[in-house]
């Protein structure tokens, strides 16, 4: 079989970062985004095979917006496969599937850090995909793109729902982390204990590990100022479309929904009394994001 043609769309730290490795392994790769010099290929993710979508996926005070990723879709061409590295809420991936029946859609979430972006798509810790329907065609065109992507130790191909969950399951788990961390530094701080001893020691235990113990610190985010709270480009959005989701598909969970939303103002405090990422939490939460927290 000759080897696929493959697009990429959206040319963010994600998806530069997956073209880049696909060219350095030798791929014809067709690139569109927005921005020069990609703006004019547009015409050209027509010539594609496979198509990875990298595109954002906003929660505004509004909520949840896909719309980007469903404009994307609709400029591969029939019998291609898409791969959306976008964050999706549940059930997003089946229903883009609906709309280009002549096409499969399959979801694939990204676990990429901003500054070792490149590093993490070449050597990606897992490789998940998830498919709409368990068919033969399905199943196919997920093992090809299994097979195209760098190897990892750990893959697997699920449904779709699964490997969107899957990527909500790690950034509310590391979400929740930092609010834990930042939980005990205050908890330390009263106490005339030393933080930077307790974490040390915290994060020498297996089950727990270091990353996401530091109370203090930039989110990566192009001008972000050093502060407290989980900022970024996915923690403040994807909490938001979370604990959303969560109200209306377990709504006789109360306690729980409580609980989110509890974490979800202690960030918010945070993020604001440190002026941490406020333009991106006032992407999501408008001018007056503690508000929130009162209603």
């Amino acid at each position: 079989m000759d080897q696929p043609t493959i697009g990429f769309i959206g040319q963010g730290f994600i998806g530069k970062s997956y073209a880049d490795d696909f060219e350095r392994r030798g791929f014809k790769v067709v690139r569109y985004a927005l921005e020069e010099p990609y703006i004019q290929n547009k015409d050209r993710i027509k010539e594609c095979d496979i198509v990875f979508i990298a595109v954002p996926t906003p929660t505004t005070p509004q909520g949840y917006d896909d719309s980007i990723v469903r404009g994307a879709a609709s400029l591969a061409k029939d019998g291609a496969t898409i791969v959306i590295k976008s964050t999706m809420l549940p059930g997003t991936t089946e229903s883009i599937q609906k709309e280009h029946p002549g096409k499969i859609v399959m979801h694939s979430p990204e676990f990429l850090r901003v500054t070792t972006a490149g590093e993490d798509a070449a050597h990606p810790d897992r490789n998940i995909i998830g498919i709409t329907e368990k068919r033969e065609a399905h199943e196919k065109a997920a093992s090809q793109v299994m097979n195209l992507l760098p190897s990892a130790p750990y893959k697997i191909i699920c449904t779709a729902r699964e490997a969107e969950d899957i990527k909500y399951a790690g950034n509310l788990f590391l979400y929740m982390k930092v609010m834990f961390a930042n939980l005990l530094y205050d908890f330390a701080q009263k106490e005339g204990c030393d933080y930077d001893v307790i974490k040390n020691t915290v994060a020498a235990d297996p089950r727990i590990g270091a990353s996401h113990l530091d109370v203090t610190h930039a989110s990566g985010h192009v001008g972000s100022k050093t502060g407290r709270g989980a900022g970024g480009l996915c923690f403040i959005k994807d909490i938001a479309a979370f604990r959303e989701m969560y109200e209306k598909v377990v709504p006789e969970d109360a306690a729980g929904a409580r609980v989110l939303r509890a974490l979800e103002c202690k960030n918010i405090n945070l993020l604001v009394d440190s002026e941490k990422d406020l333009d991106l939490l006032k992407g999501v939460y408008g001018d007056d994001p503690k508000s929130v927290c009162a209603s």
